[in-house]
C-alpha cells in the first residue's frame, strides 16, 4: 500500500526493455544519437510544433532550473505559486542556475489567479533600479495539490506575463496526468495557451529518469545547450535518456500510464468519500489527493504497512477522532487490490 509518491513506483517494462535494447553497439554521444532524432520528430509531431527545440535531462529540477535560467536575468524575479516545485522542492536550484534571480510568490494557494499575478507583476516598485525586475512566469501543471489549470486559465496568466514582455514556463512534471484529465491536446495546453517553454515530465509517469525541455521558439536553443553543459546536465551516453523517452512516447504509452494513475486515484477517492468524516482539501483532478482522516484510521493504516505522508498533525495524540491530513499519490502500477485493502483498513 504505497501512496507516498509516484516517484516510488517502478519503471514500465517497455521503458526498461528500451534501455536494454539501447545497450548494444555504438551511438554518437551528447545527444547526437539516432534515437534522439526520433524523439525530436515524435515530440514535434505530438506538440504540433515543427520548429521546436527539444532537449533531454535526467531530472525535473534540471529541466525547470535550466529552462528558467535561459529566460531569466540575475536581476529579475520568477513569478510562481507558494507551493510550486521550484519554490518548495528544488533546494534553491532555480536561483542557483539563474545566477541569483529570486522567486516572487503569487497568492496563497497552489493555483495563481490573474488578479493576483497582475498585482505581483505590475507592482509600482518594480520600475525602480532598486527592485528586482519582472521575469518569467512559472506555472505548475498539475499542481502539487493535485489541481489542474484549464487551458483558458493558462492563457489568461500567460497573457499577463506577455503584456510585460515576459515568457511563460510550464512545469509539467505531471504533464500527462493533467492532459488526460482535461481531454485537450499538448498544443492546446502549451504554446496555443501562450507557453514558451515546457518541462515535459517522464520520471513520475513510468520512466527511470528522463524529462524533456521543449522550447517552442528555438531562438533560445543555443543558450540552453550552453547552460546544460555548464550546469553538468549534458549526458555523454545520451542514448539512455533518448531510449526512455522514445519508449515512453511509443504507441501513446505516456497517455495510457497517466490514465491508469488518474483512474486509480478516482477509485481511491470514491472509496474515501464513503468513509464517514472523511473530507478532501480539494476534489482530486489527477493522481494526488489530500484527505482528512481520523487519527485512529491513520494508525491502523500505518501499522498495516501503508506508506504516505501526513501534511498536518502527527500520529501521537490522545484524540483518536482528530482529523489529520494525508497526501496520497497513485502511480500507474498501483494494484487495485491495494486500494481496496487501504479503504477497508481506513474504514475500520
Amino acid at each position: 500500500m504505497f501512496f507516498a509518491s509516484d516517484n516510488a513506483g517502478p519503471a514500465h517494462p517497455s521503458i526498461a526493455e528500451a534501455l536494454v535494447h539501447a545497450n548494444t553497439g555504438y551511438q554518437m554521444p551528447y545527444g547526437k544519437d539516432t534515437i534522439m532524432d526520433q524523439v525530436r520528430d515524435r515530440l514535434r509531431t505530438i506538440f504540433e510544433a515543427p520548429e521546436a527545440a527539444i532537449y533531454l535531462v535526467a531530472t525535473g529540477t534540471a529541466a525547470n532550473s535550466l529552462s528558467l535560467a535561459t529566460y531569466c536575468q540575475p536581476w529579475q524575479t520568477v513569478f510562481c505559486s507558494p507551493v510550486a516545485h521550484i519554490n518548495e522542492d528544488e533546494c534553491n536550484s532555480p536561483e542557483f542556475y539563474m545566477g541569483g534571480a529570486k522567486l516572487t510568490l503569487v497568492g496563497d494557494s497552489d493555483k495563481m489567479t490573474p488578479a493576483a499575478l497582475r498585482a505581483a507583476m505590475g507592482h509600482d516598485a518594480r520600475i525602480a533600479v532598486h527592485s528586482a525586475q519582472p521575469g518569467p512566469l512559472s506555472i505548475t501543471q498539475a499542481t502539487e495539490k493535485g489541481r489542474i489549470y484549464t487551458c483558458d486559465e493558462i492563457a489568461a496568466l500567460s497573457a499577463i506575463a506577455a503584456d510585460l514582455g515576459q515568457p511563460t514556463h510550464l512545469d509539467g512534471a505531471r504533464f500527462a496526468n493533467a492532459l488526460v484529465a482535461l481531454g485537450c491536446t499538448p498544443a492546446e495546453m502549451t504554446w496555443k495557451a501562450g507557453v514558451d517553454v515546457v518541462s515535459f515530465g517522464g520520471t513520475k509517469n513510468g520512466c527511470v529518469g528522463v524529462e524533456a525541455v521543449i522550447f517552442f521558439d528555438p531562438a533560445k536553443a543555443w543558450e540552453f545547450e550552453l547552460r546544460r553543459k555548464r550546469g553538468a546536465h549534458l549526458f555523454s551516453k545520451h542514448r539512455y535518456l533518448s531510449a526512455q523517452m522514445l519508449a515512453y512516447l511509443e504507441g501513446g504509452l505516456w497517455l495510457d500510464l497517466a490514465k491508469r494513475s488518474n483512474a486509480r486515484m478516482a477509485l481511491l477517492a470514491d472509496g474515501l468519500r464513503k468513509i464517514p468524516g472523511t473530507s478532501f482539501l480539494h476534489d482530486p483532478q489527477a493522481n494526488i489527493v489530500f484527505a482528512n482522516l481520523p487519527r485512529a484510521a491513520h494508525k491502523r493504516l500505518m501499522q498495516a504497512g501503508a506508506r504516505y505522508y501526513l501534511t498536518s498533525g502527527d500520529l501521537d495524540g490522545a484524540d483518536e477522532d482528530e482529523l489529520l491530513t494525508a497526501r496520497l499519490v497513485c502511480d500507474w502500477s498501483l494494484p487495485e487490490a491495494e486500494i481496496t485493502r487501504f479503504l477497508e483498513i481506513a474504514a475500520g
